[in-house]
């Protein structure tokens, strides 16, 4: 069987509800590692939201911050964090309207203001790590963000969608969305790695389930949407699989004829 690379989403995907991969995604993972295959991730995480999931299942291939930092084989090989410029213009808009937002470098994250309630809401409930966001408005100064989180309601969105042209606002739940330069995203971030190791698209693979998903879903020919997922990204997916509680990611891969 030729080499194939096959990238999964984390949350809702690769992970259950308690945020623990579930042993048959484990065993399903190990069997394609035995049939030589290549086993990525690719995720909105920061890579420091998602270490012990790597060492778990001992994978050192991954695209995070949806496409804007890219490990191939444990070495980073591309960047793109977002111009500093609009950072600080949209961070200044946000305070303005009480919207807070997240600041996310290769190493932490800081937030506008401190002990926010929508922020523990949408980002507190999913990773536990809000503790870790101190407030540091001006945090983009002294480094490279490479992803922003940007709390508001879809309405407000817009004020910052029509300022923006270099930022592209990509929502996550109805109460946040995330700030990445425009024209990132996990799709481009997985052709970094595809084309450096010289997997045409017949043999690339992707799981998901929610918007950030989207473009890779579509981009990638054997897409996989998860059985919990958005409606939307079903209807892009070449195939729909069971739950993340159900077994979907072996399931997925049988659909697939990768198990």
């Amino acid at each position: 069987m030729e080499q194939s690379i096959i990238f999964f989403d984390i949350d809702g995907t690769l992970v259950d509800e308690q945020k623990n991969v579930p042993q048959s995604a484990k065993d399903a993972i190990r069997e394609l590692k035995k049939q030589g295959h290549i086993v990525a991730i690719a995720t909105g995480r920061p890579q420091f939201m998602f270490k012990e999931i790597r060492e778990e299942l001992d994978i050192d291939t991954y695209v995070s911050y949806s496409g804007q930092y890219v490990v191939l084989n444990g070495q980073v090989i591309y960047t793109n964090p977002i111009d500093k410029g609009s950072l600080e213009q949209m961070t200044d808009i946000a305070m303005k309207h009480n919207h807070p937002v997240i600041l996310i470098d290769d190493e932490e994250m800081k937030a506008t203001v401190p002990n926010d309630e929508f922020v523990a809401q949408g980002f507190g409930m999913l990773f536990n790590y809000i503790s870790l966001a101190t407030p540091d408005p001006e945090f983009y100064k002294t480094g490279f963000v490479y992803q922003a989180s940007l709390f508001c309601n879809e309405e407000d969105q817009k004020l910052y969608d029509s300022v923006f042209p270099a930022l592209s606002f990509i929502r996550w739940s109805p109460i946040s969305a995330d700030v990445l330069p425009a024209g990132g995203s996990k799709l481009e971030g997985i052709r970094k790695i595809t084309e450096k190791l010289g997997i045409p698209p017949e043999r690339q693979y992707a799981f998901g389930d929610a918007l950030n998903d989207m473009e890779m879903l579509s981009g990638i020919p054997n897409s996989v949407a998860m059985g919990n997922g958005l409606p939307e990204v079903k209807a892009v997916a070449k195939w729909v699989t069971k739950t993340n509680e159900d077994d979907g990611i072996a399931h997925g891969l049988k659909l697939a004829g990768l198990l």
